[in-house]
């Protein structure tokens, strides 16, 4: 029987815009910090629905209690949409601006049109290739800390799906994308291997997640400006699981 005098333990969703630097993880912990002051109990579980990088701002689903928590495959498995900055101009041993960067000379720049045959041969349910630093599991050693090492993950292509790419804004060597992709996506690739098929560079030199599935970067929250005490009546009701 539960013990009345013990607080209840919240149920919901916070839909948080994650600035640059802090991981999903350590969004995570501001909430519960803040539903601590609010009076949560130490148990409350808090989740995300998908990890952004830290390098990467936009929407992180924050999940809380339970029932929420529970949901966790449901809510990554739904449709991830980015706004991607790619250097069309270096190269990265992370795909990204994390890693050792080389220029890469190119003797033309690429036109507006092949940049754009470049991303149509990314739509659909394609094989990618991971970046080495990613968190994939290679013979039980995470790949990043094989590649920190001096180690080749040896990563193999797994099939992913890009349902969409629109070119937002071009000038070499900055191209600028609206991406719309599935569960296990990596953005950092896709810029890896744009490049490639322009015979140029391709690296992620910016990366904004704006929705994942239902829930939009125009409904989320700051992450500094999450209400502490966090109450339950800021949270969004737990949606129903997927049958």
């Amino acid at each position: 029987m539960t013990d009345p005098r013990q607080p209840k333990t919240p149920e919901g969703l916070l839909v948080i815009d994650k600035p640059r630097g802090p991981t999903s993880m350590s969004v995570c912990r501001v909430v519960k910090a803040c539903l601590r002051k609010g009076g949560a109990p130490k148990s409350t579980k808090v989740g995300h629905g998908g990890t952004l990088d830290p390098l990467a701002t936009g929407v992180v689903v924050v999940l809380v209690g339970r029932a929420a928590t529970r949901l966790c495959d449901q809510i990554m498995a739904g449709e991830k949409r980015y706004t991607a900055e790619v250097d069309l101009a270096h190269r990265s041993t992370t795909d990204d601006l994390e890693g050792e960067l080389t220029e890469i000379s190119v003797l033309r720049a690429p036109s507006l049109g092949e940049v754009r045959a470049a991303c149509e041969q990314f739509l659909g349910v394609i094989e990618q290739v991971p970046p080495a630093h990613s968190a994939i599991w290679v013979a039980g050693e995470r790949a990043y800390d094989l590649a920190r090492a001096g180690r080749d993950p040896e990563l193999k292509a797994r099939p992913v799906t890009i349902h969409s790419i629109d070119i937002l804004e071009y000038a070499f060597p900055r191209l600028t994308l609206d991406v719309r992709c599935g569960k296990g996506t990596y953005i950092r690739s896709l810029a890896r291997d744009i490049g490639r098929a322009v015979a140029a560079g391709g690296m992620l030199a910016g990366l904004r997640r704006t929705a994942v599935g239902e829930f939009t970067i125009e409904e989320a929250t700051a992450l500094d400006a999450v209400p502490s005490p966090l109450l339950p009546e800021h949270l969004r009701p737990v949606p129903a699981p997927m049958s």
